[in-house]
């Protein structure tokens, strides 16, 4: 109690720091100056963090790697950030998720390194606001976010606003309540930035399980319009019900202002769907979706009813990875924000697989991070190439992209192991195909349970399907196709203790059994701001 308490202190002192900061009075000049020094910032940050703490995890990788500073500024200088990464990487200067969590020991040459995961905090700067991971099998990760980062995140939106055009839009948030402050930060930011969040739409528990958000929620929202937000107040959806998010689209069109939703990927899907259901008109909304991959079947649905989306690629432990462009259109693909990253990949067998992706290894350039990391995994994998488009966010600099993201995570249970990128297909086109609904309906969750993980398929009530059985033998038949063949058995000998649950697929509120995004976007989930 005295530490909730202590956070949502703290969260309202950030509120008061941010919404007092002066805004960057040049967005494009502040990115193309972190753009043109990222190499001698990167320096700068791993001299001042890492080479001057002997007590740092990073300085050991390092020392047992034969590199001293001296080493790593003239690699950079010679062959230049990327390529010095991958050299090292190679040398072992690099984090699993894993590790990073503590979940496993950090080990090079046969030494132990010890390491929590505060240790990668980043100490050159205090953030009152915290972002946190869900944590599927966790408490999840607190990330600080100062108010230099936020500034800077501002700084990108300017550009994000000009690119797509967002000026006299009817600009709507579909995102949580507290714990999460992914809904309230944009709320309270946006009047900084020359427009106004006019709803906020939200999925809540009931009083008696999340009354007490709601009421911290109402509380922050309220002290940040006394400093002059003027943000809305949460309006609660019934549990499966989008339709008064779509109805609300619908309405401001026809009053001649088309909208722009800010939500999660499957949200964006809901709301899409009770469009087509109602035959409401939504044409020309856009929606900018985060949280989860944007997969083929997710786009179809929501460009079915006359809208289009465009994603955005945050981990919350690394910050904001990169942006889709308007040009962007197919698949999932996001110009990379290399100026406060450097990212290269791995090619390498996903966990218990014989599945070979490109993991995505990140190092954070932006003094102001919550973190520092240098090549750390996050269990998402992507093809890094250049940019083919024309667009603001190439012609200022942002020339490298990345398409096909993805996580190649597991979800291991009952002696099970499915990887991502196998399921993913069963949920969004599978299980429509044979029960009806619509990408979304159908969502795999992970929780301990009494000594071992247990996996729910859950499926939404809406579908009326008086049969679980049915679902999960289905669902079970398509997930033998997969690791029956190359896979040894083991895989899915006991994949009748997955149970089918007739059931709301979103948590939006805390609670021990939460979503896990197969093919997601990192780390973010619905609570990770």
């Amino acid at each position: 109690m005295l530490d909730e308490a202590i956070y949502y202190a703290r969260t309202a002192l950030g509120i008061y720091q941010f919404l007092r900061a002066k805004p960057l009075p040049d967005p494009e000049a502040v990115i193309r100056h972190q753009l043109q020094n990222r190499e001698a910032i990167f320096l700068d940050i791993v001299q001042r963090v890492i080479f001057s703490n002997p007590r740092h995890p990073y300085y050991e990788m390092f020392r047992l790697a034969g590199c001293v500073f001296e080493d790593l500024a003239q690699a950079v200088a010679k062959d230049g950030l990327e390529p010095t990464l991958a050299a090292l990487h190679r040398q072992g200067v690099h984090l699993t998720h894993d590790e990073f969590k503590g979940k496993t020991p950090i080990v090079r040459s046969g030494r132990h390194i010890p390491a929590r995961t505060r240790d990668f905090r980043n100490p050159l700067v205090a953030g009152l606001m915290e972002s946190r991971t869900s944590g599927s099998r966790s408490n999840g990760t607190r990330t600080p976010m100062s108010t230099e980062y936020r500034l800077y995140r501002e700084a990108r939106d300017v550009l994000r606003d000009r690119e797509f055009g967002l000026t006299g839009r009817a600009h709507i948030e579909v995102k949580p309540i507290l714990p999460s402050i992914s809904g309230l930060e944009p709320c309270l930011r946006a009047h900084r930035q020359g427009y106004r969040i006019e709803r906020w739409f939200a999925v809540a528990g009931g009083l008696r399980d999340s009354g007490h958000y709601r009421g911290l929620t109402r509380g922050l929202v309220a002290f940040g319009n006394l400093l002059g937000a003027k943000a809305p107040y949460p309006t609660y959806l019934l549990p499966n019900d989008f339709a008064p998010v779509a109805e609300w689209i619908a309405r401001r069109r026809l009053e001649g202002a088309a909208g722009v939703v800010d939500s999660y990927t499957s949200t964006a899907v809901r709301v899409a769907a009770a469009a087509l259901e109602r035959d409401l008109d939504i044409q020309g909304t856009m929606f900018m979706v985060a949280g989860e991959a944007l997969t083929d079947a997710k786009r179809a649905l929501i460009e079915r009813a006359g809208a289009e989306v465009y994603t955005f690629y945050p981990i919350t432990e690394v910050g904001g990875v990169g942006r889709a462009c308007r040009q962007m259109k197919t698949g999932n693909c996001v110009h990379l924000y290399h100026d406060g990253l450097a990212v290269i990949s791995d090619r390498r067998p996903a966990p218990l697989s014989e599945v070979e992706v490109n993991a995505l290894l990140f190092t954070n350039l932006l003094p102001s991070a919550g973190n520092i990391l240098i090549n750390a995994e996050m269990g998402d994998s992507g093809v890094i190439e250049p940019a083919r488009c024309d667009c603001l966010l190439s012609r200022l600099g942002f020339t490298q992209q990345v398409r096909d993201i993805g996580s190649y995570g597991k979800l291991t249970g009952q002696g099970m192991t499915l990887v991502g990128i196998d399921v993913v297909r069963i949920l969004e086109e599978v299980l429509p195909e044979h029960f009806g609904g619509a990408p979304g309906d159908y969502q795999l969750v992970e929780h301990e349970g009494a000594g071992q993980t247990q996996l729910t398929l859950r499926v939404s009530p809406r579908l009326g399907i008086a049969s679980p059985q049915e679902v999960k033998e289905c669902f079970l038949k398509e997930v033998r196709q997969f690791y029956g063949g190359t896979l040894a058995a083991r895989t899915w000998r006991h994949a009748e203790g997955v149970d089918v649950a007739i059931a709301e697929p979103f948590t939006t509120i805390t609670g021990k059994v939460l979503p896990l995004h197969l093919l997601g976007s990192g780390r973010e989930s619905t609570h990770a701001a």
